[in-house]
């Protein structure tokens, strides 16, 4: 199979990046970013100082992403490379770590936790000694702002003023999320209060604005439901007359579909609430190409499905808001 085409294991990535020779300067200087995630965060903080190129787009779980050969063509040509950290992205956080070595790197989430402290962290499972799904948090995701700002500037540093703007309006940005999506879920009942989802992306979620969150499959997205996991699930809707159960757009909804068949057995009125976007954001042009329009639209979803009303848009996050409603008028959940 060509080397166009064929997956790289991480011993071969990191031998073809530390011997390339140099790599292509552009006009402005060419971040590579892992997730969606972290790819809007650097190219909103940046802006059109710098050129941000994502691996992982809409719809590709980072838990199973298998670097190829043109990210390493990436590597090669980037100022710096920008990813999430904690082991998010599998083997690729190894390449990533010793990169760091020759090539400037930033791992954002382990930036943020950094800045807020240990305490700050949510212990992991199934090989992750910390659950890296920081973003869920925004207040905690907010921490990252300054790093990855310092880690722009240092690659653009006649843009300094620019990316300090930008960094700053982002930061307001996220508080009004913040507390938006608290006001939001506040409204469900208390004992609706239930977040099912396929995979546990959402514990940091769930901390930060006091819902309960159940994950089918753990952290990992390689791990397998097993029966017992779906029958505790379903006696779980049944208990507490949960109305609804969500699937997430990276993970195949074979296992939410069966809680969902083993509830109602149980003659549990339980419906599928919708997508939710966990480990990707949506595609371009959606309310959810964004890290904060992802926010907003599993917000509405959640709100909505479990019985709460949606509250309104602070002006912070008004340009969100015609997308917010044209999801709602085209009945997307």
């Amino acid at each position: 199979m060509g080397l166009a085409v064929r997956r790289l294991t991480a011993s071969v990535i990191l031998g073809m990046v530390l011997g390339a020779t140099g790599f292509a300067v552009s006009a402005a200087p060419r971040v590579v970013a892992t997730t969606g995630m972290v790819g809007d965060t650097v190219g909103v903080i940046g802006g059109e100082c710098i050129e941000t190129t994502t691996l992982m787009g809409p719809g590709v779980d980072p838990h199973l992403y298998q670097a190829s050969a043109s990210d390493v063509r990436a590597f090669q040509q980037a100022a710096l490379i920008a990813y999430n950290g904690f082991g998010l992205e599998g083997q690729l956080d190894t390449v990533l770590e010793r990169l760091g070595e020759r090539r400037p790197t930033l791992a954002v989430a382990e930036a943020a936790a950094a800045a807020a402290g240990d305490e700050a962290l949510l212990a992991g499972a199934q090989g992750y000694a910390i659950d890296p799904h920081l973003w869920m948090d925004t207040a905690l995701w907010a921490q990252a702002i300054t790093p990855v700002a310092d880690a722009l500037v240092d690659v653009a540093p006649e843009c300094a003023n620019a990316i300090r703007t930008r960094a700053e309006r982002l930061a307001g940005e996220l508080v009004a999320l913040d507390g938006w999506i608290r006001a939001s879920l506040a409204s469900i009942p208390a004992r609706q209060r239930v977040l099912l989802t396929a995979h546990d992306a959402f514990r940091y979620f769930g901390r930060a604005y006091a819902i309960e969150v159940r994950g089918i499959q753990g952290i990992s997205t390689s791990a397998e439901a097993s029966v017992a996991d779906i029958r505790n699930t379903a006696e779980l809707i049944v208990e507490r007359g949960i109305p609804a159960i969500f699937v997430e757009t990276t993970i195949s909804p074979r296992t939410v579909e069966a809680v969902l068949q083993a509830a109602r057995q149980r003659s549990a009125d339980v419906v599928l609430g919708g997508a939710l976007y966990g480990d990707a954001l949506g595609e371009r042009g959606t309310l959810a190409d964004s890290l904060i329009g992802m926010h907003v639209h599993n917000t509405a979803a959640i709100a909505a499905g479990l019985g709460g009303n949606t509250a309104p848009l602070p002006a912070a996050l008004e340009r969100w808001r015609a997308a917010l409603e044209a999801e709602g008028a085209a009945g997307i959940e």
